[in-house]
């Protein structure tokens, strides 16, 4: 195995742009501004949890009516994961741009499903001989609703089931996502090949590709199941390029780094670096 420099990755507007930058003030404004805006976001996050739960005492058995139309939620939601998207991925290049728009695309029309209108189930009804209005809150986890179909498990058990493996998906691809962000731009300037880099090339892209999966184990929708392996190939596409892009820039530092360490699956080794 070829044993790299604990060097530092370049600072990119996603995952491992090919943009250096020269190192600047400890806390630029920019940063100070960035942080700012999470804090803000953070807060509104927790505002929202709590008023949700004030108006929705009785957890997951909301009926229909009460769950559905909901346009604060839909508003607050797609805000916080808006700035989450574009927070953490700073898009620059006009590829770049686009997977943002689309990732944007693919969460507004989660949360509308999700909090105001229920177009899926509007259609997937009649096809299952069932009334919209008899998917209340646990029966809109579709995931969990067929599978309580078939009796194999209660629909209160399928959807703690449903519930745990996406969040366990979306916790997952956040972390990665923000430890990706701090240590890119920790390290301006160079190529980092430690911490998280060191056992995947582009953690940034894995903890978006992981979102985007555990929301729609979470809260299936046709537009989100539609767009979901459109966003992956263009996050895929996205880190070859970016794979060219630092090649061209650090050469064989980089061409060494990429024989051990892979793309998107960690702990593993390619052979022709034994």
């Amino acid at each position: 195995m070829t044993t790299l420099p604990p060097t530092s990755r370049s600072d990119s507007p996603a995952d491992a742009g090919a943009i250096t930058r020269t190192p600047g003030p400890r806390w630029p404004l920019g940063k100070i501004v960035r942080t700012g805006i999470w804090a803000a976001v953070t807060l509104l996050a927790i505002a929202a949890l709590i008023l949700t739960l004030r108006e929705h005492p009785d957890g997951m058995r909301q009926p229909f009516h009460a769950w559905y139309g909901n346009w604060r939620s839909v508003a607050l939601a797609s805000l916080l994961f808006l700035a989450f998207v574009f927070g953490f991925t700073t898009p620059r290049r006009r590829a770049e741009w686009r997977n943002a728009g689309l990732t944007s695309a693919f969460f507004i029309s989660l949360f509308t499903e999700m909090f105001g209108i229920p177009l899926t189930i509007y259609l997937l009804a009649p096809a299952l001989g069932i009334p919209a209005s008899a998917f209340g809150l646990q029966e809109s986890h579709l995931w969990a609703y067929l599978l309580s179909r078939t009796g194999l498990i209660s629909l209160g058990r399928g959807v703690y089931l449903v519930m745990a493996v996406s969040m366990a998906l979306v916790g997952l691809g956040v972390v990665l996502l923000a430890t990706g962000w701090r240590q890119v731009h920790t390290g301006r300037g160079h190529l980092v090949t430690t911490g998280v880099y060191g056992h995947i090339r582009h953690p940034q892209y894995v903890g978006l590709i992981l979102t985007i999966l555990g929301f729609n184990i979470q809260w299936p929708t046709f537009l989100t199941l539609l767009m979901a392996p459109v966003l992956i190939v263009m996050y895929l596409r996205l880190a070859r390029q970016e794979d060219r892009d630092l090649e061209g820039e650090f050469g064989e530092t980089y061409r060494k780094y990429a024989s051990v360490v892979n793309a998107f699956v960690p702990g593993r080794r390619r052979l022709e670096a034994l």
